[in-house]
C-alpha cells in the first residue's frame, strides 16, 4: 500500500481533538485569573473539588469504556489513522461521540473545581468546533468507508446524546 493511499484512508482531521478542549480550558483560566468571576461562593473547596472530581471521573469513565469498545473491535480511536472497523457496541449505542462527550465532561469538571466561569464558558465553544471541525470530517469519511452500515448506525444514533 502506498503512502498516498494510506493518507487517503483517513478522516483528514489534522489536529488532536483533545487540544481543542485543553486550549479552550488554558485560554478560559488565563482570562479567569485577569477577570475573575467565579461558578459559586468562594471558598468551599472541598465542594468544589467533590463536585468538579465528579464530571472529571464521569468523563475519564466514559472516555476509558469509549477507548475499550475500539480496542475490542480492533481499530483505533485515532483519527488520522484509518479505521478498520465501526464501533457500534458499548457507549456508541448511545452517542455516536462518546470520547469528545467525555472530553467536555472532563473540560466541565475542571471548570468547577476551580470554580470557574470563563473555562466553562470554553467547553461549549470546543464542542462547536469538534462538531465542525473534526466530527464532520469523520462522518465524511465513515460513509464514505462503511456506507449503509454506517448510515443504518447514525439513523439510529444520535450525534450526542
Amino acid at each position: 500500500m502506498s503512502e498516498t493511499t494510506v493518507q487517503q484512508d483517513t478522516s483528514g482531521v489534522r489536529f488532536p481533538p483533545p487540544l481543542y478542549y485543553i486550549i479552550g480550558l488554558i485560554v478560559g483560566f488565563v482570562i479567569q485569573y485577569f477577570y475573575a468571576i467565579h461558578i459559586g461562593r468562594p471558598g468551599h473547596r472541598v465542594t468544589e473539588y467533590a463536585l468538579g472530581g465528579l464530571w472529571i471521573l464521569a468523563g475519564l469513565l466514559l472516555m476509558g469504556w469509549a477507548l475499550f469498545t475500539f480496542r475490542r473491535a480492533g481499530t483505533s480511536p485515532i483519527p488520522h489513522v484509518p479505521t478498520t472497523a465501526l464501533a457500534a457496541a458499548g457507549p456508541y449505542r448511545l452517542t455516536r461521540n462518546p470520547m469528545y462527550l467525555g472530553m467536555a465532561l472532563i473540560g466541565v469538571g475542571v471548570s468547577l473545581a476551580g470554580n470557574a466561569l470563563w473555562p466553562l464558558l470554553s467547553v461549549p465553544v470546543a464542542l462547536v468546533l469538534i462538531d465542525r471541525l473534526v466530527i464532520r470530517k469523520e462522518e465524511r469519511y465513515l460513509d464514505t468507508k462503511f456506507g449503509d452500515a454506517y448510515r443504518q448506525y447514525r439513523s439510529r444514533v444520535r450525534r450526542w446524546l
